[in-house]
């Protein structure tokens, strides 16, 4: 069984007056969360805590079993579900931050390798490995739909002016459709949450080069944030790190 440590860092970036994004490692670190908030900037903080917020309490009150698969499934499920509803019920009965929302993207990690992802909007999971980034999550978003479509490619998509119109996002239904995505994780691998924030300035690989550069997720974390901020930041950026480590390792979280 591979061992993990984790590290996070956000930022307002360069153009915000306000970072409307949040995040949650748990103390165990076995969840971690990153929302991206949207609705002004009094909405758009509210909702990325109020999601945030959700998935902690159920963490605290009703963790899945750390080996049951089917059972993270449904938590994460669960967690996302309040999450949504608690950002809802918040609008409702708030008249100054109707209609605002956020993105998602939820993992936790399972006692046998396996991390499962659930989330809904542009917020992103890369899977780091030999290298190479790979995406995870596909972005609920216009301009993904019409690179799915072949109406855009992936670089046309990064400068696009509509990029940052989503299709989905908690708080503006009762109810909203999760991706899970599971994946199998092995030592020496990285996995990076993060809010858009990050991909609009750097491309895929140079999110890996700084693996080559730093390995330690702490300093992962802070090449990530300081070149986003170095490329412009128009947005605000969070990142969570996962390192994971050879089974005899030291100083991993397992």
């Amino acid at each position: 069984m591979v061992k993990w440590r984790a590290a996070a860092r956000t930022d307002a970036g360069c153009q915000r007056q306000r970072n409307e994004d949040s995040f949650f490692v748990s103390p165990d670190q076995r969840v971690f969360a990153v929302a991206d908030g949207m609705g002004g900037a009094v909405g758009g903080a509210m909702a990325s805590r109020l999601a945030v917020e959700a998935i902690e309490n159920l963490w605290k009150t009703k963790p899945p079993q750390a080996t049951d698969q089917q059972a993270i499934r449904e938590w994460l499920d669960e967690a996302v579900s309040a999450a949504n509803r608690s950002v809802w019920v918040a609008a409702e009965e708030d008249a100054s931050v109707r209609g605002m929302g956020t993105t998602v993207v939820v993992a936790v990690q399972s006692e046998d390798d396996h991390l499962q992802i659930a989330h809904v909007g542009d917020s992103r999971c890369y899977l780091l490995r030999d290298g190479k980034a790979r995406l995870l999550t596909d972005d609920h978003s216009v301009v993904h739909e019409m690179v799915k479509a072949g109406r855009l490619t992936e670089e046309q998509a990064r400068i696009n002016p509509y990029k940052n119109l989503i299709t989905r996002c908690l708080g503006h239904d009762v109810q909203v459709e999760i991706d899970q995505t599971p994946v199998e994780v092995k030592a020496n691998d990285y996995v990076v949450l993060c809010s858009d924030g990050l991909p609009t300035v750097l491309r895929d690989e140079e999110i890996s080069a700084v693996l080559k550069r730093q390995k330690e997720p702490e300093g992962v974390c802070e090449e990530l944030v300081k070149q986003t901020i170095d490329g412009g930041a128009p947005d605000n950026v969070t990142v969570v790190v996962v390192q994971y480590l050879e089974p005899g390792s030291d100083n991993g979280s397992k």
